[in-house]
């Protein structure tokens, strides 16, 4: 078997309808177009904007305004309540083990930043990509300690 002897089964393909080639053809004269008109005339037919009167569709579309840049960076936000209620006292707390204590699928999905909604009671050890100033202070005042990691994206 060689690439030129391969062919579609038998009725897999269907011909294109032969128009306007005779009467007898069932498709002759004007072809299946009708008789007057635009969609008569060769050419008709692709003008995505006329609407024959109509207000055009991406007339009646709301403007989209701004843009939204490709190359920002999502964080994955986590408050000091949350993490109050989870973890005891002296707990070292990256990614890793918040990935374990379900609040991310996986450790590498996005980079974290701690939002300082929330008390903290407890001295911990924290390790995010990035920390609001609040959160800063209240993990200080708690007795902890924050250290900022190296974002990868």
């Amino acid at each position: 078997m060689k690439l030129h002897n391969l062919t579609s089964d038998k009725g897999a393909r269907r011909a294109n309808k032969r128009v306007g080639r005779g009467i007898s053809a069932g498709q002759g004269k004007t072809a299946g177009r009708g008789t007057k008109g635009a969609g008569s005339r060769s050419g008709s037919g692709g003008q995505l904007y006329r609407e024959g009167g109509n207000l055009p569709f991406v007339r009646k579309l709301p403007f989209k305004r701004g843009f939204r840049n490709f190359n920002r960076v999502e964080y994955l936000a986590i408050n000091l309540d949350d993490i109050d209620q989870k973890f005891s006292e002296g707990d070292v707390i990256d990614p890793s083990i918040l990935a374990q204590n379900g609040f991310m699928k996986d450790a590498n999905d996005k980079p974290v930043v701690i939002l300082g909604r929330g008390e903290l009671s407890k001295s911990l050890s924290i390790k995010a990509h990035r920390f609001s100033r609040s959160a800063v202070n209240k993990i200080e005042t708690a007795g902890g300690s924050v250290d900022i990691l190296d974002s990868d994206n």
